[in-house]
């Protein structure tokens, strides 16, 4: 290996990829979001908590009112006042430790349910109707509500779905169902497993249009950038390389690397400046278009680009959050189920200058291709993003969509 493939440190530098960019760009929103709840999701937890202690007091006026009808009321008082400990000591570990629930916490918080739901089970068999006599047994499985955000989606999933299933057994064993009964018994456990089944379907609905959001925010500051760039990357790359620069530097103006320099330290500086060079060429090649859609989580999967001229560079602001949106809505409006959604965009070659009320011009053709697109499918809003990065004409052939534009731009040798 020669020193132009490697590092600073002397590692192998890696080719870069659109896999690596996308994944780089994904570390960013991560270390972006330090926690789950950092960017909302909070708020809902308070809410899921809330709807909790509503089916809480419910569940506890139920119990007044049967109370004299328990052939053991201290049991079901027990697996109350069990529950309640349980629920107020996971809320109180959640908060010390930043809203999140280590995975220990959270197995000892299933074994306080799993206990709540056996004692408010032994209190309630004699009646052979536990539609109607449960209690804590259905608030501890509405209790993961909790945890919603603190949680993975599996954990919280499978959960549910084991507290589901030992009531529905409980039902099967200890009621004789008839159709007199038999809706209580279903709705028993559907309060139970419902409510937590749709909060994890809103929270993570809620992430998945945050991270969306984020991805979004990012690729759309590259609209202002110069024509030619370096990517987000490539800038954070770029900082190392310049402080291991100075460093250098400044060891050799200090005395403290000896000139001239050994053979180890030269191939360190050697690299270093090959390193330089390299993202500076790179710098000088890669517009504005090629950076939005190589650090997109989301375009970077779908949308290719052919601009052997570099010309999406000359757009406008305007024009580049067209064009920019355009590839978004395409590509963000497919099902999940449409996975071989794509789409191509191909920018010139530029043709001759055209005078114009705003001074003289060129013509620069981009066409749009997808696959998995049909026409009747775009969202209006993507036709507007299309117009305001110039004329265009549409045609559609099977699910596949084209669109040519006539993009008009100042003429660069007039600036």
């Amino acid at each position: 290996m020669s020193f132009l493939d490697e590092s600073t440190l002397g590692t192998g530098l890696a080719k870069r990829s659109r896999r690596s960019e996308s994944a780089a760009t994904s570390r960013v929103i991560r270390d972006a979001v330090p926690h789950r709840s950092s960017l909302g999701t909070g708020f809902i937890g308070i809410g899921a908590t809330i709807i909790f202690a509503l089916r809480a007091v419910y569940g506890l006026g139920w119990l007044v009112v049967q109370w004299d009808s328990y052939p053991s009321p201290i049991t079901v008082l027990t697996s109350w006042l069990l529950l309640t400990v349980v629920v107020v000591s996971t809320i109180m570990i959640q908060r010390a430790v930043g809203d999140r629930l280590p995975t220990g916490a959270f197995v000892a918080f299933l074994a306080g349910l799993a206990l709540v739901i056996v004692l408010d089970l032994i209190a309630i068999w004699p009646f052979h109707d536990i539609g109607k006599m449960a209690t804590a047994s259905v608030t501890a499985g509405m209790a993961l509500l909790v945890v919603l955000t603190s949680r993975r989606t599996r954990d919280i999933l499978i959960s549910s779905a084991l507290i589901g299933l030992t009531l529905a057994v409980a039902v099967v064993l200890n009621v004789p169902l008839t159709a007199a009964n038999l809706g209580s018994q279903i709705s028993v456990v559907a309060l139970a497993v419902l409510p937590v089944i749709i909060g994890v379907i809103v929270v993570d609905g809620f992430r998945r249009l945050v991270q969306f959001e984020l991805d979004r925010v990012l690729v759309q500051s590259t609209v202002s950038a110069p024509r030619f760039a370096v990517g987000m990357m490539a800038s954070e790359e770029l900082a190392r390389l310049d402080l291991a620069a100075e460093e250098l530097l400044e060891s050799v103006a200090t005395g403290k690397v000896p000139l001239p320099l050994e053979p180890g330290m030269a191939s360190v500086a050697a690299s270093l400046a090959t390193e330089l060079r390299l993202h500076l060429i790179e710098g000088r090649r890669e517009t504005w278009l090629y950076h939005a859609i190589q650090e997109s989580d989301l375009l970077g999967k779908s949308v290719s680009l052919t601009d052997k001229s570099s010309l999406a560079g000359l757009l406008d602001p305007q024009e580049r959050d067209g064009l920019l949106a355009a590839a978004w809505l395409l590509v963000s409006d497919a099902p999940k189920a449409n996975a071989s959604r794509t789409v191509n965009i191909t920018i010139g070659p530029a043709s001759g200058s055209v005078e114009t009320a705003a001074g003289r011009k060129i013509t620069i053709p981009i066409v749009i291709e997808t696959t998995g697109v049909p026409r009747a499918r775009v969202d209006p809003a993507t036709w507007d993003a299309i117009g305001r990065v110039g004329r265009y004409a549409d045609s559609s052939q099977d699910s596949s969509l084209r669109v040519d534009i006539a993009c008009l731009v100042d003429n660069p040798a007039d600036r």
